[in-house]
C-alpha cells in the first residue's frame, strides 16, 4: 500500500479514532526517547516495582483496552524509530494511565537457539494482554511494574 492509500484510509477514520492514533504515535516517540535514557532513571516512572495489579476490570473499561492495543499495534508499524516490545508497553501504559486504568509492564527474559540471552516486555490489564502477549510464555519474568490508578487509591482510603 503507497503512502497516499494510507493517508486516504487514515482519514477516512472517525476523529476519536483519529485522535487515538495520534496519541499512540506521539505515546511511543516518547516512549522510545526513554528507552534512550538510563533504566534505572525510567524505572521509577513505571509504577511500583515487582508488583503486579488486579486481575479484574471494570466491564466499561474492556472496549477501551481493545483500542489502546489496536492503536499501539498499528501505529508502531508506521514510525520511523525503532517500536518494539518495551517501546511498545511503556506507550500503551501511559495511554492507560491517562484513562486511570490499571496495568503491569512484564519484563522477562530468554534463551535463544544458540543459548545468547533475550529479552521480551509485555503489558497487562486486568485478564487482557495489550502488548505483547504474541511470545511472552518464552520469557522467565525477572521484573514487572503496577501502575494503579490514583481514583482507585482514593476509594480504597474512603473505604477504610
Amino acid at each position: 500500500m503507497n503512502i497516499v492509500k494510507k493517508a486516504q484510509t487514515f482519514l477516512r477514520l472517525d476523529f476519536k479514532t483519529k485522535l487515538l492514533y495520534i496519541e499512540a504515535f506521539l505515546h511511543l516517540g516518547r516512549a522510545r526517547y526513554l528507552k534512550s535514557i538510563s533504566f534505572s532513571k525510567v524505572a521509577p516512572t513505571l509504577g511500583e516495582q515487582m508488583k503486579e495489579s488486579s486481575f479484574e476490570i471494570n466491564a466499561a473499561d474492556k472496549e477501551i483496552l481493545a483500542n489502546v492495543s489496536r492503536a499501539i499495534k498499528i501505529m508502531s508499524r508506521y514510525t520511523v524509530w525503532e517500536s518494539q516490545c518495551l517501546v511498545k508497553a511503556m506507550a500503551a501504559m501511559k495511554m492507560l494511565e491517562k484513562r486511570k486504568i490499571d496495568s503491569t509492564l512484564y519484563l522477562g527474559t530468554a534463551k535463544d537457539e544458540n543459548g545468547g540471552l533475550i529479552a521480551h516486555a509485555w503489558l497487562r490489564s486486568g485478564p487482557f494482554y495489550i502488548t505483547g502477549a504474541e511470545v511472552m510464555d518464552r520469557f522467565t519474568v525477572v521484573s514487572k511494574f503496577s501502575k494503579e490508578s490514583a481514583v482507585k487509591g482514593l476509594k480504597e482510603q474512603e473505604s477504610s
